[in-house]
């Protein structure tokens, strides 16, 4: 598992509303049996303005896909099962949104 990695969620009851996870853990603790995840959100026209600074845009096989990074959270190393690609291109936008989350700044 490598940070900034991207799974699908595969829990059915979740799945519609976050199809994706992205792991922030870094790899330095990549012996943890957890990692910690951010899920992502489909946009759409009739959606809600998430906060840019916040939820940064990612854009995943031509759709686009909010970080819900006020939702951050851990999941069971098992929970993330194959990983999608990876959004590291997005390194600094997520970075940025955690820190704001943290930080305010």
């Amino acid at each position: 598992m490598s940070q900034f990695h991207l799974y699908e969620n595969t829990n059915k009851a979740t799945q519609k509303t976050y199809p994706y996870f992205v792991d922030i853990q870094s790899d330095l603790l990549d012996t943890l049996n957890s990692r910690v995840v951010i899920p992502l959100t489909p946009l759409s026209t009739s959606d809600k303005s998430y906060p840019a600074h916040l939820c940064p845009t990612l854009t995943i096989n031509d759709a686009h896909f909010a970080l819900l990074t006020h939702q951050i959270t851990s999941v069971s190393v098992n929970f993330l099962r194959e990983c999608e690609g990876s959004v590291a291109s997005n390194r600094d936008k997520i970075i940025a949104a955690i820190d704001f989350l943290v930080t305010g700044i």
